[in-house]
C-alpha cells in the first residue's frame, strides 16, 4: 500500500492541478493565494446564473424518481455563495466639504483588507535636571517624548518634572567636552539628545538690589592667556544689566580636553571685571576646591571661551575691564533660541597642572537617576504590540485632504 503524502503536499498537488502559477516549489504571496482560493470557491459553489441554476435543478428532478429523490442541494440566490456572505463586505468612504458641509459617500466592495500597524509614538529620553533645590540639585529623569513633537513639548514635560515654570527651563546638549548647543522651542524633537546628553537648567533667583557679593579669595595664579578683543573699545549701553551664564569646566588640550565637575548656571552683572567674574565662578566651585588651596594669591587661573556660538574660538580677555560686554556676548544673546530665558554658554578652560592642584582627579558630576529612567527604558525596550481593534481604528481614522 502506498504511503499517503503529508497534508501540505496533498494541498499543493490539488492546487497545482487547477492553477499552473502555484506549481513547483517556488515561494508565493500568501495574499495572492488567498484571493485565488476565494475566487475559485466562489465560482465552484455559487457563481452560476439563476437561469443556469434553475435549468440544472429541473434536470436533476426529471432524472430522479420522485419517490426516491433526495432534497436538492441548497443554492444561494442570485448566483452568490458563502464566500460572499462570509468574506465580502463594503467599505464606505465619506468625504465632507469643510465649507458647505456637503457629504459624498462611496462604497467599495472587498474580500480582504490590508490594515496598517500602529507604530510607537514616543521614545525614551533622559534629561539631567540642574535645579536650584538642594535636595534635588542634580537628578536624571526619564521621559517618553513624542517622535514628531517640538522642543516646546519637551520643555513642558521637564517643567512638570522639576516643578518649575516652563519659561525658566533652559535645554542644552552637554558632551564630555563641553557645551554643544541650546534647544529652541520650534525645533523638532527627532534629534534632541542624540548628539550629546541633554541637560535642563533652572536659572537662579534674581538677587535683590543691595545684596553684597560673597566672594572667596583666589587660589593662586596661572599663565596669562593669549590676548583677545577688548570690550572697552565699544561702550555697551546695558553695562549695568544682569546676564545669565551657563558654565562648563574643562581641562587638557586637543583630544585630551575633558569636562570635569558639574555644569553651572549663575547670574552676573554685565559690567563686572575679570577678577570679579573669576571670583563668582570660584564661589560656585567652592565645594569642589581642596581646602588647603582656598586662600592663595590672585591671578588669572583659567581661560574663558564662548561656547556654542557662531564664533566658537572667541576668548574673553583678563585685561578687559568689562569682559561680559564683549561684542561676541551680544551676538550670543541675539542668537539665543526662542524658548527659555536668554543666556550665554561659556567654557572655563583650565590647564592640567592647575586643575590637578586645585581639584585633584575629580571627573564629571555624579547624577542620581530617578526611577523614571529605568521604567522608560524598560517600557521602550519591550516589543511594541497592538490589538486588531487599534489597527481598524488607525485604518478608519479621519484625514484632512489637502486642497
Amino acid at each position: 500500500r502506498g504511503s499517503v503524502p503529508p497534508l501540505p503536499h496533498l494541498l499543493q498537488n490539488i492546487v497545482s492541478k487547477h492553477s499552473s502559477q502555484f506549481r513547483g516549489n517556488a515561494q508565493h504571496d500568501a495574499l495572492e493565494f488567498l484571493l485565488w482560493l476565494l475566487d475559485r470557491m466562489h465560482q465552484d459553489l455559487g457563481a452560476a446564473s439563476p437561469a443556469q441554476q434553475g435549468h440544472r435543478h429541473e434536470e436533476e428532478v426529471g432524472a430522479t424518481h420522485p419517490a426516491s429523490c433526495s432534497p436538492a442541494p441548497t443554492q444561494h440566490p442570485c448566483g452568490q455563495s458563502f464566500v460572499q456572505s462570509h468574506f465580502q463586505a463594503q467599505y464606505r468612504s465619506s468625504l465632507t466639504c469643510p465649507h458647505c458641509l456637503k457629504q459624498s459617500n462611496t462604497f467599495d466592495p472587498f474580500l480582504c483588507i490590508s490594515l496598517p500597524i500602529p507604530l510607537r509614538q514616543t521614545r525614551a529620553l533622559n534629561v539631567t535636571l540642574v535645579l536650584q533645590c538642594e535636595q534635588r540639585r542634580f537628578v536624571r529623569v526619564g521621559l517618553a517624548v513624542p517622535l514628531l513633537g517640538r522642543v516646546a513639548e519637551l520643555r513642558e514635560m521637564v517643567a512638570r518634572e522639576g516643578h518649575i515654570p516652563p519659561e525658566q527651563v533652559i535645554l542644552a546638549e552637554v558632551s564630555p567636552r563641553g557645551f554643544l548647543r541650546s534647544l529652541g522651542d520650534t525645533e523638532e524633537l527627532g534629534a534632541a539628545g542624540e548628539g550629546a546628553p541633554l541637560y535642563a537648567f533652572q536659572p537662579p533667583p534674581t538677587r535683590r538690589a543691595g545684596c553684597p557679593r560673597s566672594l572667596p579669595a583666589s587660589p593662586g595664579a596661572a599663565q596669562r592667556p593669549p590676548p583677545a578683543a577688548r570690550s572697552s573699545d565699544c561702550l555697551h549701553p546695558g553695562a549695568g544689566s544682569r546676564i545669565l551664564l551657563l558654565l562648563c569646566n574643562t581641562a587638557g588640550d586637543g583630544p585630551r580636553l575633558a569636562r570635569f565637575g558639574p555644569p553651572l548656571v549663575l547670574r552676573e552683572e554685565r559690567g563686572v571685571s575679570w577678577e570679579q567674574l573669576q571670583q563668582s565662578i570660584l564661589a560656585q566651585l567652592r565645594a569642589l576646591l581642596r581646602g588647603e588651596v582656598r586662600a592663595q594669591g590672585t591671578g588669572a587661573l583659567f581661560r574663558i571661551r564662548l561656547a556654542g556660538g557662531s564664533t566658537p574660538c572667541a576668548y574673553l580677555s583678563p585685561q578687559d575691564p568689562r569682559p561680559l560686554c564683549h561684542p561676541a556676548i551680544d551676538r550670543a544673546l541675539q542668537l539665543s533660541e526662542a524658548g527659555g530665558p536668554p543666556h550665554v554658554k561659556l567654557t572655563v578652560e583650565w590647564d592640567m597642572s592647575t586643575k590637578e592642584r586645585l581639584f585633584g582627579d575629580i571627573q564629571e558630576e555624579v547624577v542620581q537617576d530617578a526611577e523614571s529612567v529605568r521604567l522608560q527604558q524598560q517600557a521602550h525596550r519591550q516589543q511594541h504590540s497592538c490589538t486588531l481593534d487599534e489597527c481598524f481604528q488607525l485604518y478608519t481614522k479621519e484625514e484632512q485632504v489637502p486642497p
